[in-house]
């Protein structure tokens, strides 16, 4: 049944997906940036949809009993650049409060539409609705009690089933039309019912349908002003989800809804903005979303300028893009994860994990301790190197060879009119201009034995190029694009090899030379994400300056003309800078699950009804768990936000009560009200009995 929900024009055959048809595909195209055609929805006076422009959403943290402080607070938030404001509403106390607290801030001036967030409890929801601009609910929880429990359905038990909801549903849909309210039908990954569960799984399809079966009723009671969201703390499942979605509504002849957009429990600082912009941008480089809510574990007003910065990149995209080759043959299915098949060369492609590339290309490898930031370490009285868990796999030194013996976890790139005249072509290896392999290969130049990269761009594709790699098992591809449409050119390039039935290897190059500091992590995180969300990807190099990669002929012929190379040279990386690519490259495989390199936290971004101070807590459990790699804890705030948010975490510290914790393994509770002051240790207690506790060592800095 899953594979015939999965999507109409995408079958399956032998269990492998058949290339979708591109005339029904999620995105009118994947080449050019279109923005989705969606009807529009008044949220008061700030209209949704893509007539209009996409609009920035964040959600209050104070108690909503708290009149005085949420509005404070959804002041300081609409002052970040807030368009929509999110308030919860967990009973119906807290929904006549948002009377009170609207009322202040339309006394003080504000009139930024408010959205009331609602689980559990229809009565909150229907009294909210006559009070604020947007009511949220969760198809999950309205109409249903999360018990873990599969039901196996007949067909009429579930049409039954379907009608005790439409009756339960019916009296919001009828204020929303009365008051002119706008309502968002907002899936949660974490928190689909026992009923979809049972039905459809825990994917991408089930959270679809969990929306699908509201939205119907909407449609049928001609209620239209609606928006729809697919959040999920796994940027791969939300993406999928969102696709899936667009292609549903169509194939359905349901409306073209506005869609908003988050990445459930992102986090906080690097991480949480690193897996934002991996769900969130990949969604808008394909031209999908209307609003954006960037969900981080610290204040809601520093969430609106993280949104902002992703929302803007695209505000001239399609006039400042080259144009990109259209794809007539898609090969990836959008739905579901495969990784590109590839053979191996040395550590890069086949069954290893993507490696990491660190640019040292304008910073002289003279002294051992330039690579601390890239995490290898020399230790001098032993004379020995240590590496921690983000040591980068390679350095590449451009022209300039590094001065001293590498350690051995770490191997050295050179440009090739070096590495030809270097005396050691064994331990390190070249990166060749496309000319220069094939006249290397036309002319039995010298190239390593083992392993071999070339620097490549979609304008430089050839046939000759093509026909060469099929009969060469040391090369590996470096690929960039110099194009604003960065990540949709670079996927053009894989797809060009998946359709010539190529496996080689391919390392995804981006450098942002002209972008704010704040920025590159979001930048980094589409461009790259984006690809190895469909599972393209063998590697990550980054830089913050410009690569400065030329061949020898255009070296020579700038040097002659005395202007310097065609590429401006930026001013030396500081180590900071060096160690914050580093890491951000790591961060970036882990937050894509490419490469589980660190402990990974999925926690809410608080808010009314968060039950203990999240951003403290968080912290603190990071000091005692961030060496304890590739275990996933999940930090809720709430029950709402409880075992089913925390979807795949390993361990959950879930608030209860009043400084009362829940503890789980999986989505078992383990331990229910301990006392906050106990909690963490506790916490710690049952990793030790999961034989998952290590001791933490001290770092080499």
């Amino acid at each position: 049944m899953l594979d015939s929900l999965l999507s109409p024009s995408l079958s399956v055959i032998n269990g492998t997906p058949e290339r979708p048809d591109l005339s029904h595909l999620y995105t009118p195209s994947l080449t050019q940036y279109i923005r989705r055609k969606t009807i529009t929805v008044m949220i008061g006076d700030v209209p949704m949809g893509s007539d209009y422009p996409i609009r920035v959403q964040s959600m209050t943290t104070v108690d909503t009993m708290d009149t005085k402080g949420s509005v404070e607070q959804t002041i300081r938030m609409i002052e970040a650049g807030c368009e929509y404001v999110r308030i919860t509403a967990p009973s119906v106390k807290e929904a006549q409060n948002l009377e009170n607290i609207r009322n202040e801030l339309r006394a003080r001036g504000y009139i930024t539409p408010l959205v009331a967030d609602i689980h559990f409890t229809p009565n909150a929801a229907e009294l909210a609705a006559r009070i604020v601009e947007k009511v949220r609910i969760n198809p999950g929880n309205y109409a249903d009690r999360k018990r873990f429990e599969f039901i196996d359905y007949t067909d009429a038990a579930y049409a039954a089933e379907l009608e005790r909801i439409r009756a339960k549903f019916l009296p919001l849909i009828r204020i929303c039309k009365e008051y002119g309210t706008a309502m968002r039908i907002g899936t949660n990954h974490g928190s689909l019912s026992d009923r979809i569960l049972s039905r459809y799984g825990d994917t991408p399809v089930g959270m679809v349908e969990s929306a699908l079966e509201f939205l119907r009723i909407c449609e049928e009671e001609n209620y239209y002003n609606t928006t729809l969201s697919m959040k999920s703390s796994n940027p791969q499942v939300m993406v999928q989800a969102y696709r899936l979605l667009v292609q549903r509504l169509d194939e359905e002849g349901l409306k073209p809804y506005p869609l908003h957009l988050g990445v459930t429990e992102a986090g906080e600082a690097e991480d949480g903005r690193i897996k934002s912009a991996l769900g969130i941008g990949t969604l808008l480089e394909d031209g999908i979303g209307d609003t954006v809510r960037v969900s981080l574990t610290e204040e809601p007003e520093r969430e609106a300028p993280v949104a902002r910065a992703l929302i803007d990149r695209y505000t001239n995209r399609a006039a400042s893009s080259k144009l990109i080759t259209a794809i007539t043959k898609y090969p990836i299915n959008p739905f579901q994860y495969r990784r590109r098949t590839t053979h191996e060369v040395a550590n890069f492609g086949g069954q290893n994990v993507p490696r990491v590339i660190a640019d040292f290309s304008q910073v002289p490898v003279t002294d051992h301790n330039v690579l601390n930031p890239i995490g290898h370490f020399y230790l001098p009285v032993p004379d020995k190197w240590r590496m921690n868990d983000l040591g980068a796999d390679y350095i590449y030194t451009g022209s300039q060879p590094a001065q001293f013996m590498l350690p051995n976890g770490l191997k050295q790139l050179l440009n090739y009119d070096v590495w030809r005249t270097f005396s050691d072509q064994i331990n390190t290896f070249p990166v060749l201009t496309a000319d220069e392999y094939l006249l290397a290969r036309a002319s039995q130049g010298p190239l390593q034995a083992r392993l071999n990269f070339v620097r490549l761009s979609l304008p430089e594709l050839s046939d000759e190029l093509l026909s060469r790699l099929h009969n060469d098992t040391t090369v590996v591809l470096l690929i960039s694009t110099d194009n604003a449409h960065a990540m949709p050119e670079l996927r053009r390039l894989f797809v060009e090899l998946i359709n010539r039935e190529l496996t080689t290897p391919m390392v995804v190059l981006r450098s942002y030379p002209n972008v704010p500091e704040e920025d590159i992590a979001l930048y980094a995180a589409t461009d790259v994400g984006g690809l190895l969300i469909d599972g393209l990807g063998d590697g990550i190099m980054l830089s913050s300056g410009v690569l400065v990669m030329l061949d020898t002929q255009t070296r020579q012929t700038s040097l002659n003309k005395n202007v310097g190379f065609s590429n401006p040279t930026p001013q030396t990386p500081e180590p900071s800078a060096l160690k914050a690519l580093n890491s951000l490259s790591f961060g970036i495989l882990q937050a894509a699950r490419t490469r589980i390199t660190k402990t990974e936290y999925i926690s809410c971004p608080s808010c009314g009804r968060t039950l203990f101070d999240l951003q403290e807590t968080t912290a603190r459990i990071r000091q005692r768990t961030d060496h304890l790699k590739g275990v996933k804890i999940g930090i809720m705030g709430c029950i709402v936000n409880g075992p089913g948010e925390m979807a795949d975490a390993d361990y959950g510290y879930v608030g209860i009560g009043r400084d009362k914790i829940a503890l789980y393994r999986g989505q078992q509770i383990i331990k229910k009200s301990v006392p906050a002051d106990r909690a963490v240790d506790e916490l710690i207690d049952l990793i030790r009995e999961d034989n998952r506790w290590l001791e933490p060592t001290l770092e080499a800095v």
